[in-house]
This record gives structure tokens, C-alpha cells and sequence, in this order.
């Protein structure tokens, strides 16, 4: 019991408590380090994400409207510039440590620049006054100088020019100009000196502080003809003053930019609750504007579902781990069965065999387990507790004396006939399977809240694998002992010896372990290939092509000069009325139905594009009909319209009264040919539309139908080429269509699948779902390689003196290669495949629970078994069997089946 003779008896089976002080070390390792890296992915990817979000979601902006100030009014600027600090003091604490710039604007309404420096050919030229905090330490002067008081000796207002406003104007330090209110008659309202004292060039274009609108650095082109330009003019507090004591109004802004590498992904609920918190405590003068919650909320129920699946997956992991260790202490016990026998046969106690188990373990166990947490430690980020450590560690110490005692106690027999409790075994394996049951019946019924460690889910899992593989156990010997008795009729006699030792050889404990981590790494493989092909799915949602063309009203030549351009193979156009009600008849009678969209697609140049771009989308027949518009059209309409229209009356199959629907001044006859729930080209979220085939209205119709956007199909395509002949295409329909080419029309706006793709793969959390799959995966297949070696090594005595004594009696080399792939082949491929089939049955269950469509943009992940899986389960059976046969011919050298024979049953 002393010191050293447990460490004599530790190097003399070295190799056990190598295994075992491995195993600690990688569980330590397991709890302490995985962790530590999804804290520093989490946050990595919360900062690349939130940096990658448009201003308009970085920053929450507080401002006012143009308000004028009494004649009187001399330090506007000054007094509401102590805003800036107040109002972020007055925010949450959680909400003030994220705040990274911040910057303050008092900014004049726009008036009409006129002086002898600009020629009338630049056009018209409407100027706003702007002082504020940042400007000049991000730009540098190249001509002049700043303001200094704002208002000059003559009584001008100093301004200065960003060089690209300058330079277009044609103006120069020391030019002089009158700053103008004009009422609708271009009569002058209120005019103000305004004099040019310098030119700076911006240090960075993309600092924050040139994010406002309108932008200091260019032009801002006229909205129509006859539309001024509009510039913007950087000023000292004082020349802002001067103006509002003419009289111009002023609006002032605030506002403060989330910085990305002060996030905390533990402090993101609090972050969120706080930004929604800061409309209360707003300013009563100013209004608040933030698109920062967006982001974050969408990040975090990404974290939440990547949290969980990580629970699940390292619930897995180590509960494989936990199996393999206790199996490697049965194994190194059963080695020394011998030894405690005589133990206990000279008169020692349980006492003694637990104390001399434990004195040997307590020499590698703790160390090993220390190890593993400190090359846990040394990975980036911040991990679980120590205490996690401290209690595997105590429990992996603790697990060899156990079973010392437990093979102590147990008497001597033939391990290969095995004593078996029927009764205890059957009870167990009842109790197993009814818990998995009642743990996955109460999974599915009550839910989880998301992103937390549950215990029903991390547990579910791992209780349904060791159910099934108690099921594959009580299964699998039946097929065999049929193939036996076959065997036993035909010549020779490898078939038959191999089928009958397989058909009772297999023990319990290694086929559960090697079940559990194969049913981790299909897990693995199944969720992920069906993430991807949820965000291929939505991809194709949002744009059924390759490229997207969304804008007013085109030209509708503009499809044959997008069609001509390199790489296009097919364009579709497309007609979209964001909300329409319908009519009940032609002289447009109000129908009781409510507001949807109304979608116009030519059906067979759409099914040809998609099929060109290789997206799956379906188009219906009634979509690919060929119609005049003077006939109802055959109509695709959503179920909550379908319900209203047949309500009303209108619309029937027949036709025989139509509802009518108003299209760019058309009135065209619908009616119901198909009911479906969604389709391609209508948008993500609307439940209320109607999709129509694109009609061939008569050359006399007042009103040609103009395309409001294209699909195209093509690879290669230039995007920007795209855009170039999308605006020209909208820019003609303005100037000669119908609409007003004063109107303000939004610009078109080209959408790639590839963009979306990418960005569905970018929700800032995708490195930690890749380390989860990857861990997942490898450490499961690792694992289940491992188990299947001491499933090998647990039988590997009782194989020898059988292959010992067929030696003896003829049996040759090959035959007994032959022998050990007969008995060897049904363990590794009933515990690889249940261990596959439990792996790709769970995320059937799990999903609902797991939040997955977090990752693929709402789309449901729908997982299935694929197969490249059914390839990878493949190779891993045939790898597992090539490893099972070589560990088994490795250990059969290592004992030298002569002597096997000679030492006797329990050598």
C-alpha cells in the first residue's frame, strides 16, 4: 500500500493508465477549451459582423427638425452642443461602454448659392451650413484655412469646400458668394454673406464622421429636372449662430456610433433590452433613430441556436469520452482479475482493494486531468469553470478502484460464456428505452428556451443512441445465428466459427460507445449538410436566378439590352404592385377584400431562366398560359385571398365573374386557377398576393405594361454592366412615360444569389458552427475508432485461445485472417450503421427545438440523409474494420497465441 510500490505497479501496466491518464487529459481538455474557442469565435464574429453592417445600423442618432430661433439667439450652436455628453450620460451603462465616436452637427436648411465665381452653366446650387465636432481632425486643409469665429470682418460667413465640391464648382479660396431663402417665385426671403476661406481633402472617406445626409464630400445630384444640386458647407460654431440670427433654421444632431470590438456576446440581452430602453430617456426636443437592435437581435438568435447545437454536440462528446474511460478501467481490471482475486482470497477487504486502486490512480489521473486543463487554459478566450475540470477529474480517479473492486468480487468462469442476469439486463435495458422515449415526447412537447445548457436536451440524445444500441444489440445476433446454422452445412469451417462466436461475442459497454460517438458525427453531417441546403433554398427564394433586377418602371426594351450583354443566357420580366384591392367589376366597384400584391410573370421565359441558373423553382401551368388580357387570367393566389374571393363571389374557376385588378392603369379580369401557399417571386413574408401570367395587351391599350424588374440567368454576369442598363432602362421610361420625371424614383437595385449566399453563410456565428461540426465530426469518428479498439481488445483473450487452439489443429494463416473478418465484420457494421442511422433519425427530432432557421434566413432546415453521408458512413465502416483487424492482429503478435495456450484460460 505504500508509495512505491503504486508507482511500481503504475509502470508496470503503464500501458493501461497511459489509456486512461489520455482520456482524462482530452476530457479536461474537452471541458476547458471548447469553451474558450466558441467564446473567442462568438466574439470574433459578433465584431466582424457588426462591422460589416451599414452606418444606418451602427449608429443610434438623435435630431431635431429645422427650427427658427428669435433675432436674439446667439449661442445656439454652443448650448446645444452640450447635448452631446448629457445625452450619453443619460443612456445605460451597458449601452455608454459600447459607444466607440461620437459626433454633434448643427445644420442650417439648404439655400441658393449665387455670386460671380460659379458660371450658370453648373446649374443651380442649393448650400447648407454645417458646424459640428470631428471635421477637422479628419480632413486635411490643401488651400486656406479653417474658420476660426465664423464670421469674417466684413460680416461674412467663413466656409470651407471639400476639394471634390470645389473643384466641381470651379471655385477657390478668397471667392465670395450670397446664401438665399427664395420663396416659390424666386423672390429673396433672406440672404447671407457667405465667403470661401479654405479647400480641405478628407483623410479617410470612409470615417464616420462624413456618414451624414446630405454628404460633405460630393454633390448630391438634382432629384429631377430642373432640381438644384445640394452641397453642404463646413463652418465654426459661430457662422451656424449668425445664420439663426437672420433667421435660418437650424436642426441639430447627435449621434453615436456602436464600436464593434466593445461588444460583449454575455452582455448582448442586456445591450439589446438597453437600446430599446433609450426611447424613454430621449431628449423631449429630438427624435430618435436607431437601426442598431436589427443586428443584434438577428445575432442573437443565431449565438442562441449555435449555443445549443454546440450543448448537443459536446454533450455527445463527452459522454462518448466518459464511456471510453470507464471502459479502458474495466479493461485494465479484467487485465488484473487474477491479482485481486488473491487479494481477496489472503483475507483483504473491500477497503484495501479500493485504497490500493486509488493510491494508483491518484498518481496519473489528477495530473493528467490538470494537464488537460492547463493546455485548455492556454487557448484564447474564456472558459468554463475550473470546477467542471475538478469534478471529471475526481470521477476519472475514481473509476478504476471501482471496478478493481467490481472484478474482485466477481468469481472466476470462461469470459467468452459470460454470466449474464437476464433479468437485470432486460430491466436496465427497459428503464434505458423508456426514458429516451418520455425524454424525447417531453423534448418535442414543451420545447426549450434557446441558447441554454438544458439538461433534457443535452441528455435526450445521448439516453435515445444507448437505446438504440441495446436494441442493435438484442437484434443483431438472430440474422447471424441463421447464418451460422447455413454455415454449418457447407464446407469448411471459417464461415460457421467466425458467424457463431460473432453471434454471442458482442458485449455491451464498447457497441454503446462506438453507437454514441458515430450517432455524434452523423449528427454533425446531417445538420450541417442541411443548413446548407437551407441557405441554398433561401437563396433561391430571394433571388430564383442568378441576378435580380428590382426598380420604378423600365423600358420594357430593357430586356433584350440586358439579354445582349456577356454571359446572360435568359431574362424573365417581372411586374410587381405592392398593394392593390382588387374591383368587383370593370367599372371598379370596390370588392370587400383587402390590400395584396399583385405579381405579373412571364411564366415560360421565368421556368427558362430558373432552369438556366439551375434553381429548382416551380412554375404552374397556369403562370406558363398565354392570355390577352381581354379574357380573365388564370391566377395563382394565396390561401387567405382565395377564402376572401370566394366569399365575394368573385374570381370563380369558371371565370364567369371575375375580379378585377387595376395594373398601371389596366383593368384586367382575374380568375382563381390554383391555390398555393407561396411562390418564388412574391418576397419573403407576404401572405396575401396573386400571381398572373404576363398578358399580351392589344398595340392600340392606352397603358403598355413597363417591367418593374428582371431575373437573369447567366454566370459570369457583371453586376455592374447590369445596373449600367438598369438605370439607363428606368431613365427612358421617366422621360418619356407616364410618370412625372420630376418624381423621385428609387434607384435599381441588383440582387446576385451568390451576395445572398454569402451573406447567409455571414450571420458572424458561422465560425462556431463550423468548429462545432468539425469537432463534432472528427472527435466523434476519432472516438468511435478508440471504442472500437477496446471493443476488439475486450474479446481479444478469448479470440486468441480460440485462434491458439484452431492453430494446433490446421488452421492456416489465411484462414485465420478469414476467421477474425467473419467475427469482426457484424460488431463494426452494426455499430457503425446504428450509430449512422441514430445520428441522421435525431435531427428529425431536435430540429424543432434547435432553432436552425436562425442560420439559413426563416427558412425550415429540413434534414435529410444524403448521399455523400452515405458515402462518409461508408468509408468509416470499411476504416473501422481495416482498424479492428489490424489492432486485433497487432495484440495477437504482442500475446503470441502458443503461449496463450499454454498459460491457460485466464493468461
Amino acid at each position: 500500500m505504500s508509495l512505491p510500490g503504486a508507482a511500481r505497479r503504475v509502470r508496470a501496466y503503464g500501458g493501461q493508465f497511459l489509456l486512461l491518464a489520455v482520456l482524462t487529459l482530452v476530457t479536461a481538455l474537452l471541458i476547458t477549451g471548447v469553451p474558450r474557442v466558441a467564446d473567442r469565435l462568438t466574439g470574433q464574429g459578433l465584431t466582424e459582423y457588426v462591422a460589416g453592417q451599414p452606418v444606418a445600423r451602427r449608429d443610434l442618432t438623435y435630431s431635431t427638425g429645422p427650427t427658427a430661433f428669435p433675432p436674439t439667439t446667439r449661442t445656439a450652436v454652443t448650448g446645444h452642443a452640450a447635448e452631446l455628453a448629457r445625452i450619453e450620460n443619460t443612456m445605460p451603462g451597458v449601452v455608454r461602454d459600447t459607444v466607440g465616436q461620437r459626433w454633434y452637427v448643427a445644420q442650417t436648411v439648404p439655400g441658393r448659392l449665387r455670386g460671380p465665381a460659379l458660371a450658370p452653366e453648373k446649374g443651380l446650387i442649393d448650400l447648407h451650413l454645417r458646424a459640428g465636432t470631428g471635421i477637422r481632425e479628419a480632413a486635411t486643409l490643401v488651400d486656406g484655412r479653417w474658420p476660426e469665429s465664423g464670421i469674417t470682418p466684413a460680416g461674412a460667413v467663413e466656409v470651407t469646400l471639400a476639394e471634390t465640391i470645389a473643384g466641381t464648382l470651379g471655385v477657390k479660396t478668397g471667392d465670395r458668394f450670397l446664401l438665399l431663402i427664395l420663396d416659390q417665385d424666386d423672390n429673396v426671403l433672406k440672404s447671407l454673406p457667405v465667403a470661401l476661406v479654405g479647400v480641405w481633402r478628407p483623410n479617410d472617406p470612409a470615417d464616420g464622421v462624413w456618414d451624414t445626409l446630405p454628404s460633405m464630400l460630393k454633390l448630391t445630384p438634382p432629384e429631377g429636372d430642373g432640381d438644384p444640386f445640394v452641397g453642404v458647407a463646413y463652418t465654426a460654431d459661430g457662422g451656424v449662430d449668425e445664420a439663426v440670427a437672420t433667421g435660418w433654421p437650424v436642426s441639430f444632431g447627435w449621434r453615436y456610433r456602436i464600436a464593434p470590438d466593445r461588444l460583449e456576446p454575455g452582455r448582448l440581452d442586456a445591450l439589446i433590452a438597453g437600446v430599446d430602453g433609450l426611447e424613454r430617456s430621449r431628449p423631449a426636443v429630438a427624435t430618435l433613430s436607431q437601426g442598431v437592435d436589427i443586428p443584434l437581435r438577428r445575432f442573437a438568435d443565431s449565438l442562441a441556436a449555435a449555443q445549443t447545437l454546440l450543448a448537443v454536440i459536446a454533450a455527445g462528446l463527452l459522454a462518448t469520452l466518459a464511456g471510453l474511460t470507464l471502459l479502458a478501467a474495466r479493461l485494465a481490471a479484467r487485465r488484473r482479475r487474477a491479482e485481486f482475486h488473491l487479494i481477496r482470497a489472503r483475507g483483504g477487504s473491500t477497503g484495501a482493494v479500493l485504497r490500493r486502486g486509488l493510491a494508483e490512480s491518484l498518481l496519473v489521473l489528477p495530473a493528467a486531468a490538470g494537464i488537460g486543463w492547463l493546455l485548455g487554459g492556454l487557448l484564447p478566450g474564456t472558459g468554463a469553470s475550473w470546477r467542471w475540470v475538478v469534478i471529471a477529474g475526481l470521477l476519472a480517479t475514481l473509476l478504476p478502484p471501482l471496478a478493481a473492486l467490481a472484478v474482485g468480487r466477481r468469481a472466476g468462469g470462461r469470459a467468452d460464456l459470460g454470466g449474464r442476469s437476464p433479468a437485470v439486463r432486460l430491466t436496465v435495458e427497459v428503464v434505458v428505452l423508456g426514458l429516451a422515449v418520455l425524454g424525447a415526447f417531453l423534448l418535442r412537447r414543451r420545447g426549450l428556451t434557446a441558447g441554454s445548457v438544458d439538461p433534457l436536451l443535452v441528455s435526450v440524445p445521448v439516453l435515445l443512441a444507448i437505446a438504440a444500441a441495446l436494441l442493435a444489440l438484442r437484434a443483431y445476433p438472430w440474422p447471424l445465428r441463421l447464418v451460422s446454422r447455413v454455415a454449418a452445412r457447407a464446407r469448411g469451417s471459417v464461415a460457421f466459427l467466425g458467424t457463431a462466436r460473432a453471434g454471442r461475442a458482442a458485449s455491451t459497454g464498447p457497441l454503446v460507445v462506438v453507437v454514441l460517438a458515430v450517432a455524434t458525427a452523423a449528427f454533425c453531417g446531417v445538420v450541417a449538410t442541411g443548413i446548407e441546403t437551407g441557405r441554398d433554398t433561401a437563396a433561391a427564394q430571394a433571388v430564383p436566378g442568378d441576378l435580380l433586377v428590382r426598380g420604378e418602371r423600365f423600358t420594357p426594351d430593357t430586356a433584350e439590352k440586358l439579354a445582349g450583354l456577356p454571359g446572360v443566357r435568359a431574362v424573365a420580366p417581372l411586374l410587381t404592385v405592392p398593394a392593390e384591392r382588387p374591383y368587383a367589376d370593370r367599372a371598379g366597384r370596390p370588392a370587400p377584400i383587402t390590400e395584396l400584391r399583385v405579381v405579373l410573370v412571364d411564366g415560360e421565359r421565368f421556368a427558362d431562366v430558373a432552369r438556366q441558373a439551375g434553381v429548382p423553382v416551380d412554375v404552374p401551368d397556369p403562370v406558363r398560359a398565354r392570355a390577352d388580357g381581354s379574357t380573365p387570367l388564370p391566377a395563382l393566389v394565396s390561401p387567405a385571398v382565395a377564402e376572401e374571393l370566394a366569399d365575394a363571389g368573385l374570381a370563380d374557376a369558371r371565370g364567369e365573374r371575375p375580379a378585377w385588378l387595376d395594373v398601371q392603369g389596366n383593368r384586367l379580369p382575374v380568375r382563381t386557377a390554383a391555390t398555393v401557399d407561396g411562390f418564388a417571386l412574391v418576397g419573403e413574408g407576404v401572405r396575401r398576393f396573386v400571381v398572373l401570367p404576363w398578358p399580351a395587351l392589344p398595340a392600340d391599350a392606352p397603358h403598355q405594361l413597363a417591367p418593374t424588374g428582371f431575373v437573369l440567368a447567366g454566370s459570369g454576369v457583371d453586376a455592374a454592366e447590369v445596373d449600367r442598363v438598369a438605370r439607363d432602362g428606368q431613365r427612358r421610361y421617366l422621360r418619356i412615360g407616364g410618370v412625372d420625371a420630376g418624381d423621385k424614383a428609387r434607384a435599381p437595385e441588383v440582387t446576385t444569389r451568390a451576395a445572398v449566399r454569402a451573406d447567409l453563410g455571414g450571420t458572424g456565428v458561422n465560425g462556431l458552427l463550423v468548429f462545432g461540426f468539425v469537432l463534432g465530426a472528427g472527435g466523434g469518428a476519432a472516438l468511435g475508432l478508440l471504442g472500437l479498439a477496446l471493443a476488439v481488445l475486450a474479446g481479444a483473450r478469448s479470440r486468441g485461445q480460440v485462434l491458439s487452439r484452431l492453430r494446433t489443429m490446421g488452421l492456416s494463416r489465411r484462414q485465420w485472417r478469414g476467421l477474425l473478418m467473419v467475427e469482426l465484420t457484424p460488431l463494426v457494421l452494426v455499430s457503425v450503421l446504428t450509430g449512422a442511422v441514430v445520428g441522421a433519425l435525431l435531427p428529425l427530432l431536435l430540429t424543432p427545438v434547435l432553432g436552425l432557421p436562425a442560420f439559413t434566413g426563416g427558412v425550415e432546415v429540413r434534414p435529410s440523409f444524403e448521399p455523400g453521408l452515405v458515402a462518409g458512413v461508408s468509408v468509416l465502416a470499411m476504416l473501422a474494420l481495416g482498424f479492428a483487424i489490424t489492432v486485433e492482429a497487432v495484440n495477437n503478435r504482442r500475446l503470441r497465441l502458443g503461449e496463450v495456450l499454454r498459460l491457460g484460460e485466464e493468461s
